[in-house]
């Protein structure tokens, strides 16, 4: 029946969480839209797909989820990996996908974001089903945190135990088009001294999360079968193919990266992606919800 249903009507919804998620799919390299199955086959045989969430948007969050079971549906070995958790934390993480702890004593030591039991917890259990090994990619915010205020002098001379919560190998210019978007996310003219820091933090943050994901897939290609990576992130970090995902492709050089924007909009019907929006992603996937 679902089948039929979207050989029928392509991509008029998705049903996850048991609810309507109002959704249309544009494929950037065909310039035109397709299906969400069809999205769903493609970048099953990727080598890593990059979701890029507005972390706010209900909707976007259900259709993480419709892409985890899409995956499920075509293909074993895969690994989430979510920006929403951090390094530090991989261990009490690890502790509950084998059911050694109880959630609660879980998310006790794991800092999740404020709207965990909504946007992420729907994602995590969906791995724990499926036996998927979930990676908490980020760096601690603390450690950003100081970087953002006084630059990566604040890394030198910290124990074994804490260089391992972030990339050692970091590339960060400040002469590119991420940095001159980042700059105007800041409100701030690139030239602007000031927010060289915030973008040293940005970028420790890219490289954190490209290193947990290089390291997640080349471990899993252990087994017989390569794995597919699916990280999960706020859509700048990898947009366009940059940050996280440029820092991603300079360490897994040759490998298949997939990038997916969420794109929530008021009107579905008028939709017309034309100019830097087919640059974005691979496929930008619309939804009723905030902008």
């Amino acid at each position: 029946m679902a089948a039929a249903f979207w050989s029928m009507f392509g991509a008029a919804a998705v049903v996850a969480q048991g609810s309507y998620v109002p959704q249309r799919v544009f494929d950037t390299s065909k310039r035109c839209f397709a299906d969400f199955e069809t999205m769903a086959a493609d970048i099953a045989g990727a080598d890593v797909a990059f979701l890029g969430e507005q972390h706010d948007d209900p909707n976007t969050h259900r259709l993480e989820l419709a892409v985890l079971e899409g995956l499920a549906r075509r293909r074993g070995n895969v690994i989430l990996s979510l920006e929403m958790f951090e390094r530090d934390v991989q261990e009490p993480l690890e502790h509950f996908l084998l059911g050694h702890i109880a959630e609660d004593e879980f998310l006790k030591d794991a800092r999740p974001w404020p709207r965990y039991a909504t946007d992420y917890k729907p994602l995590v259990d969906f791995a724990i089903a499926h036996d998927w090994p979930v990676v908490a990619a980020n760096v601690p915010r603390a450690l950003a945190s100081e970087v953002s205020k006084s630059g990566f002098g604040v890394l030198e001379g910290r124990s074994d135990v804490e260089k391992a919560w972030f990339a050692n190998d970091r590339q960060c210019p400040d002469s590119d088009d991420y940095f001159r978007r980042f700059a105007e996310a800041m409100g701030q003219h690139p030239g602007d001294a000031s927010v060289r820091n915030f973008y040293l933090a940005q970028c420790l943050k890219d490289e954190t999360m490209a290193e947990s994901i290089s390291r997640a897939y080349t471990a899993g290609t252990a087994g017989e079968a390569r794995p597919l990576v699916v990280h999960v992130n706020g859509a700048f970090h990898s947009d366009f193919h940059e940050g996280t995902a440029a820092r991603l492709e300079r360490r897994l050089a040759g490998r298949r990266v997939a990038v997916i924007s969420m794109l929530p909009v008021a009107d579905l019907d008028t939709l017309a992606p034309a100019g830097e929006d087919v640059k974005r992603a691979d496929y930008l996937v619309y939804t009723i919800g905030k902008r």
